[in-house]
């Protein structure tokens, strides 16, 4: 990776480690163990960011999903849905790359020196498409037809799986309040299990989460190919060197498909090209 590469990465890595202080700014729920319930607290953040974290000023855009529909009158998240259309239709999964908080602690950690990184292996393509099951099942079929005794149901990504939830909500909230810590069962250690698991991962594959699990990714990934913002490759300027396909860590190829469902918009695609044949655009530019 030339300077050039390295300088525009870090200042992507900047506005995403911006983007998580600010959205988690509420320092006094730090100090006190609790929650932030006010007025900003009703509106949804564009990446995976837990509600119950002590300093989140804002909602997650899935929790927010599954709270609605999952209700006792089990009505459309019409607000979140298309808060989360409007995002997708005007930026792709720009979101992923460049604010959402649990996506930038996984690419820190892929910093980590490993004799061996892996890129792709054998069913990798497939176990992509779990996310968009995990969506299906637990986001959206879960709550609304697993419920309780008075026709609720919970939350079922965020209480068996988001890792997200765990990291930012579960262990700061359970190590400042004592309460919590009596309460600690077999949910818990499960959930920082998997956190854990994750977080290892992250340091041999790049970004684990986000390829295959991440219900938030499956909705944005959705509009990439017809987002307002995307990318085009000026045939005139390519030379078919394969640098950006090399250099891609989400396995794109650029060339044959610069908007592919898979791309989160980092931009080492663009950078590291030697002809400078890859652009941003817009989807009404011939």
């Amino acid at each position: 990776m030339d300077k050039k590469t390295k300088k525009q990465q870090h200042v992507r890595l900047g506005i995403q480690a911006l983007w998580a202080l600010v959205s988690n700014s509420y320092l006094l729920g730090f100090v006190q163990g609790k929650i932030y319930q006010g007025p900003l607290k009703r509106l949804c953040l564009p990446g995976l960011n837990c509600y119950s974290c002590p300093g989140a000023l804002g909602s997650c855009p899935i929790g927010a999903f599954q709270a609605v529909i999952g209700g006792r009158e089990h009505r459309f998240p019409f607000f979140v849905a298309g808060f989360l259309i409007f995002l997708g239709a005007l930026t792709g999964r720009f979101v992923c790359g460049f604010l959402c908080p649990f996506g930038l602690i996984q690419e820190l950690l892929h910093k980590i020196p490993f004799f061996k990184k892996i890129g792709t292996f054998r069913g990798d393509k497939l176990l992509r498409k779990l996310k968009y099951v995990i969506f299906a099942v637990f986001v959206v079929l879960l709550p609304l037809f697993a419920v309780d005794l008075i026709g609720q149901g919970p939350p079922w990504f965020c209480k068996l799986l988001c890792p997200a939830g765990t990291l930012e909500g579960g262990v700061p909230l359970v190590l400042l309040g004592e309460g919590l810590r009596g309460a600690i069962g077999w949910l818990y250690a499960w959930k920082n299990a998997l956190l854990i698991a994750l977080l290892l991962l992250s340091i041999l594959i790049y970004r684990p989460f986000c390829k295959y699990l991440c219900p938030l990714g499956a909705v944005y990934s959705l509009f990439n190919g017809i987002a307002v913002l995307r990318h085009r490759v000026d045939e005139s300027k390519c030379v078919g060197c394969g640098a950006c396909a090399k250099a891609c860590p989400m396995q794109v190829d650029p060339r044959r498909r610069p908007n592919d469902a898979e791309c989160i918009r980092c931009g080492i695609c663009r950078s590291i090209c030697p002809t400078d044949a890859i652009e941003w655009t817009h989807c009404l530019k011939k």
